[in-house]
């Protein structure tokens, strides 16, 4: 590590505290074209954990001939059970089977994945967007009735790769329509990486205007176009605490070949260390942790912080 960099320089208007939502070890992953040995995504995210992520994604209950990297969600789960009351472990359900899956070997928090826009959501759920909502209804409600944490995704909401453009008003409705189903919390993501700040503002205050509580959103960012830190920024600006990133950057999304990398964890520990906002993370814990499972993908980690700060500890 440097010693005393970043130099904490506080801004005005800025949260004191940020919850940084880790995906890598379901969303990183997923993307990879090999898969990844249990016992490494086990390692991986007991790592993650032990550098102070209270919120680390772990695995997706959908059909392995879906999601082969994620086929062995049965056989990961119970290898967590020793993080109970340390971290928060979300697992993705894409319906009821999916739910049935999750609730019967002891999750507590789940994430449905909904989508902006029609051709989306017909290649990724082979539905419409409104039948993506009705199949959502009573995976939220059973959900909810066994008092379970529920976490709406919303895909595309700044641009999609056969749709182009997606207007705010089209993303408000979807987001709307999932905090209606019952959702605890809505990611907001940015799934090709085309959002600027301005956009991320206008459709936050839009939500805020169509009732959706900023304290309900997060955002989820990919660095396709270096604008995933700036995008983030803004929305601290509008008052979001909730950021979701990956570790080492990995990630992307297999159903849009243009969605290049999440935003990575610890370029955005960077920065919020230097702002002075807590995320409870240890920043050299955590690149260890992600130049660690570089060594297993075997390639160097796509994250800047965790190559520089590699290279002045090699």
């Amino acid at each position: 590590m440097t010693d005393g960099l970043p130099m904490r320089v506080t801004a005005t208007g800025l949260p004191a505290r940020v919850r940084i939502h880790e995906v890598g070890a379901r969303d990183g992953l997923q993307n990879e074209k090999s898969v990844v040995p249990t016992e490494v995504k086990a390692e991986f995210i007991h790592r993650l954990a032990g550098a102070g992520l209270t919120t680390v994604e772990a695995t997706s209950f959908v059909h392995p001939k879906w999601v082969p990297q994620l086929a062995d969600a049965e056989a990961l789960f119970p290898m967590l059970r020793d993080l109970e009351g340390e971290a928060h472990l979300p697992v993705l359900v894409p319906n009821a089977r999916g739910l049935d899956r999750a609730l019967a070997l002891g999750a507590r928090r789940i994430a449905v994945f909904g989508s902006a826009t029609e051709t989306f959501a017909n290649r990724n759920l082979n539905r419409t967007v409104d039948e993506s909502l009705a199949m959502f209804e009573p995976v939220v409600a059973r959900a909810r009735q066994d008092e379970v944490h529920v976490r709406g995704y919303l895909s595309m909401c700044f641009g999609d790769p056969w749709e182009g453009a997606v207007p705010v008003s089209q993303v408000v409705r979807v987001a709307k329509a999932l905090v209606e189903l019952g959702c605890d919390e809505l990611s907001l993501g940015d799934t090709i990486g085309v959002a600027t700040p301005g956009h991320v503002l206008a459709l936050l205050t839009a939500l805020n205007e169509a009732g959706v509580p900023t304290s309900a959103i997060g955002v989820h960012f990919h660095d396709t176009y270096g604008q995933a830190l700036s995008n983030t920024l803004a929305a601290l600006q509008h008052g979001v605490t909730t950021v979701d990133a990956s570790a080492g950057g990995l990630g992307g999304c297999p159903y849009a070949k243009s969605a290049t990398g999440n935003l990575a964890t610890e370029d955005l520990v960077w920065m919020l260390d230097g702002l002075g906002i807590e995320t409870g993370v240890d920043l050299g814990r955590l690149t260890a942790t992600s130049a660690w499972m570089a060594e297993r993908l075997g390639r160097p980690s796509p994250s800047r912080t965790v190559r520089a700060l590699s290279h002045k500890e090699s």
